[in-house]
């Protein structure tokens, strides 16, 4: 399971529509390593003030990087990550998670991380099954 929905969120989810803070809780609350690495791939992008940053260290455990999967496979989740962040998200690999300005996404560091050569190039026989 990707989510631990809270009940009274859930009750909120079957009436209509969520609040996105209460979503974003819910996803703080159920992933927090993925909730962790994305907070602090956002927190060197705004200390350096480059266009981006990425975090490229495997997680200790393979229930870390289920959880780095979920959040950034869901759409939904990603979705509410790079609004609350107010950045855009990428991802390679199974672990490397890359935070862009908004103003970034369509620059060439955005672009390469994000193209099959960029992918390719961030390949290595340690993570061809992670």
């Amino acid at each position: 399971m990707s989510l631990t929905v809270p009940p009274a969120l859930l009750d909120t989810a079957q009436r209509g529509p969520v609040d996105d803070a209460d979503f974003v809780a819910c996803v703080r609350e159920s992933l927090p390593y993925a909730w962790q690495t994305v907070s602090r791939v956002v927190a060197e992008l705004d200390a350096t003030g480059a266009e981006h940053a990425d975090d490229a260290l495997p997680p200790p455990t393979e229930a870390e990087r289920g959880q780095l999967l979920r959040a950034l496979a869901s759409d939904a989740i990603r979705g509410g990550l790079e609004r609350h962040f107010g950045v855009r998200l990428a991802f390679q690999n199974c672990h490397r998670v890359a935070a862009f300005r908004p103003a970034a996404v369509d620059s060439a560091a955005y672009r390469d991380f994000v193209s099959p050569r960029g992918q390719l190039l961030n390949q290595s026989p340690e993570l061809r099954n992670c």
